[in-house]
């Protein structure tokens, strides 16, 4: 993938750049339109269910691209400590509306072994959705340890460590409107 821009450094790694923030909004707007086709029958509005802290620049340009009926909530579940998952998923801030009988289209960042919302799911199920799908603008396949039915995907990445349009390195390098690597 062709991108944008020069190198970052944060904290004590060094980033290149590998997805460009142009690259990221004509993915979107795709993906906006393979969304809209699947829930044009849906009765009620959709509820978009993004992951904090991660999904939210990607929800929030999801939303925008969309033209369908829709409602928006988020949930904040904890998994990773600087470059590493911790390997447990902690529920930082819960879900404020019922869920009973909607669409709900879960919006992440990234998915890469799938823990987080392999966890996660069986709670949402058990909030009796009409249906829950999933969005993810980045997934990492070569990492995925948990089998998950992921519905729209913006980009198969490797498994190098990400950051930038919402990924972060404790805590920084969200802003950047580029998604970078990790030089190694």
């Amino acid at each position: 993938m062709k991108a944008a821009g020069q190198n970052v450094k944060v904290w004590d790694k060094e980033f290149a750049p590998f997805i460009s923030a142009q690259q990221i909004e004509e993915r979107i707007e795709q993906l906006a339109r393979k969304i809209e086709q699947q829930y044009a029958e849906t009765e009620q509005p959709i509820v978009i269910l993004g992951i904090l802290n991660g999904s939210f620049r990607f929800a929030s340009d999801l939303v925008k691209a969309l033209n369908i009926p829709l409602e928006i909530s988020f949930v904040k579940l904890q998994s990773y400590s600087g470059t590493s998952s911790t390997g447990q998923v902690t529920e930082m801030i819960g879900l404020d509306l019922d869920l009973a009988g909607r669409a709900v289209l879960i919006v992440e960042d990234i998915v890469d072994s799938g823990r987080t919302l392999y966890h996660f799911l069986p709670s949402l199920k058990a909030k009796n959705c009409l249906s829950v799908g999933l969005c993810s603008l980045l997934v990492k396949p070569d990492a995925m340890q948990y089998k998950l039915p992921i519905d729209f995907a913006g980009f198969a990445v490797p498994n190098d460590f990400l950051l930038g349009y919402g990924l972060d390195y404790d805590k920084r390098g969200r802003e950047l409107n580029d998604i970078y690597k990790a030089i190694d």
